[in-house]
């Protein structure tokens, strides 16, 4: 089996991870996590979303953030933040991103359900924040949501899929991410939606983002690297959910990630010990237990 020799962790924690908490993050607190993610060598996260506070309040700090982050910016970090209009791309543009963030799902109802318009509504809202982001000299990195399962219309094609991402690349996404939001999805069925994707855009521009509900997450992963795929979503502790698919728990812990890749001797650049300490710190913060069973097991050997 040819594997990717490196894969990229792109670690959403501070944004996917935070965005439901009930507990208002305060911004020091999330830039800390940022820091500690980046001396653990993830050199690729979501540092925030610029979306109204009045639907995501946790994100209602953005500027402050991205404030916080410009003074000690790290040029070889890739800071990416979501932009759903052109309202919030605006606001962005203030603090330069890397790059930006669009998403359209695979699911109509679970599109009108989530940002209030149909697939093809959302994608037009989308051109305009591409277009703008591509003048700026801006990356923008489009997202499928519920690629593999919706959590009000079931299973869903691979058609539905290759659609969405066919859409997008038109529209100037540069790179896909193939999300199972919902965390159903099994291998076959992920490779089906991947393969998919793959008809409209190169393999090394895709990404995976699996969450773990179902245990499945790094499974899907390693069917993902069979076919090429090298870039991964993944959220420190396991942090995050979805507030419009109800029962999804977190993205799939980004120490469980890190420490099957280097078992299988895949390059990540992230030393493992540092992560853990980072996912544990905003656990504690957050009162919850460390969601990441790699993490657990090697903070037991401590004690």
């Amino acid at each position: 089996m040819n594997y990717p020799d490196k894969v990229q962790i792109i670690d959403v924690s501070p944004r996917d991870g935070l965005q439901n908490e009930k507990q208002t993050v305060p911004t020091k607190i999330k830039f800390e996590l940022i820091e500690g993610l980046i001396d653990a060598g993830i050199n690729k996260l979501e540092a925030t979303s610029f979306v109204s506070p009045k639907w995501v309040p946790q994100m209602g700090d953005n500027s402050e953030l991205m404030q916080l982050i410009n003074q000690s910016r790290k040029p070889e970090v890739c800071y990416s933040v979501l932009t759903p209009n052109m309202r919030g791309f605006e606001n962005a543009l203030a603090f330069s991103p890397d790059e930006v963030v669009i998403f359209g799902s695979a699911s109509e109802t679970f599109s009108q359900k989530n940002i209030n318009c149909s697939i093809d509504e959302s994608i037009e809202r989308f051109a305009a924040v591409a277009a703008a982001a591509k003048e700026a000299g801006i990356k923008v990195r489009g997202v499928i949501s519920c690629t593999v399962g919706c959590p009000y219309e079931g299973e869903i094609a691979p058609s539905q899929v290759a659609y969405v991402t066919k859409r997008l690349v038109e529209i100037g996404a540069e790179h896909i991410g193939v999300a199972d939001t919902i965390g159903v999805g099994t291998p076959i069925k992920v490779q089906n939606a991947l393969k998919a994707a793959m008809d409209y855009i190169d393999v090394k521009d895709i990404s995976g983002h699996f969450h773990d509900t179902y245990g499945q997450a790094l499974a899907n992963i390693l069917t993902s690297l069979s076919l090429g795929v090298a870039q991964y979503d993944t959220s420190v502790a396991g942090l995050g959910g979805c507030p419009y698919a109800k029962g999804a728990t977190g993205n799939v812990a980004t120490e469980d990630v890190v420490y099957m890749l280097h078992g299988m001797g895949i390059e990540t650049g992230v030393d493992l010990d540092k992560l853990v300490y980072v996912g544990q710190q905003i656990s504690d913060f957050l009162g919850r237990t460390n969601g990441s069973r790699t993490a657990k097991a090697l903070l037991a050997k401590q004690q």
